[in-house]
């Protein structure tokens, strides 16, 4: 992990109320890197603010990019002219993929635990004994928008049982950024039903994301919830593919009319608002899943 990653890690853990030395000393981490970073970054951040959205919309347009021909499209169509050092830096600073340089994933600790753990680590795949409000599932998947020119990356979480889309976010990047806004929304719709998440089973792949610091620190160490882990992907994963494989059936054409990501946003917004709400569900008896969940809620 890079002192980058690091600081970001920390911030992340800071930011939700971890003491500052605990979350320095899970990452080993000194406080003089901490408060050299926290003061650099925000400078640098503030300054080149204005630059991050153009750079995400030329790595979404042009995802094969690497630095020296996004340095050249930010001249050529934008007119802007910053040195490639600069780009460099912001972009890995903000987390910003290119897929060009993304190499195979080291076998760092976690995936080496994941896999001495094998069918262990999975939790969920063959059980038909879960319950309402036990495990909820989440993968990534792609949608297109802007008449096709343009993609993004949707993670919904939903109750394997109950069908309800706790919360979901939606970025130009896959990364545990997204996945913990995705988190946050559906915390505050498990407080809206009461729901304590702790014990709560998260279902997912063995994808990066999933198995990275600021994702298991939020939600393991923070909100305790479990981790299960899909051993063959999609195929352990079957109601997560069918949920993103008829959302984006269905409202394929709204998805390519979107004419930017915010209206893209606005997009996924009213579909799973629709569908939580309105769309009936044939197993939980023909009812929309935010009904089916209100009745069922604990306490109630």
């Amino acid at each position: 992990m890079s002192n980058e990653e690091k600081y970001q890690f920390v911030a992340s853990a800071c930011e939700r109320g971890t003491a500052l030395e605990p979350a320095l000393s899970a990452v080993d981490l000194s406080r003089s890197s901490w408060y050299y970073h926290k003061n650099y970054k925000v400078r640098y951040e503030e300054k080149y603010e204005w630059l991050r959205p153009i750079l995400e919309e030329i790595i979404t347009d042009h995802s094969d990019y690497g630095v020296p021909r996004i340095w050249r499209e930010l001249r050529r169509t934008y007119g802007h002219r910053v040195n490639h050092k600069v780009i460099r830096r912001l972009v890995k600073m903000w987390g910003l993929s290119i897929r060009r340089h993304i190499r195979e994933p080291e076998r760092d600790g976690i995936k080496s635990a994941i896999r001495v753990a094998g069918s262990r680590a999975d939790m969920v795949t063959g059980r038909d004994d879960i319950k309402p409000f036990e495990v909820i599932i989440t993968d990534f998947t792609e949608l297109t928008y802007a008449d096709g020119k343009k993609k993004a990356k949707l993670m919904p979480m939903i109750d394997h049982e109950v069908k309800i889309v706790y919360g979901w976010a939606l970025g130009a990047e896959r990364n545990w950024h997204l996945a913990i806004r995705a988190w946050e929304k559906a915390i505050e719709t498990f407080k809206t039903l009461g729901i304590d998440p702790e014990g709560i089973i998260v279902h997912h792949d063995r994808d990066s994301v999933y198995t990275s610091c600021g994702w298991l620190w939020r939600l393991m160490t923070e909100d305790k919830v479990q981790m299960s882990y899909a051993m063959n992907g999609a195929k352990d994963n079957t109601t997560m593919e069918s949920f993103n494989s008829s959302l984006k059936r269905e409202c394929r054409s709204l998805f390519i009319e979107a004419s930017d990501i915010d209206h893209l946003r606005e997009v996924v917004d009213k579909q799973i608002n629709y569908y939580n709400h309105r769309r009936i569900h044939s197993s939980i008896g023909h009812r929309p899943p935010m009904e089916y969940a209100r009745d069922l809620r604990p306490g109630k």
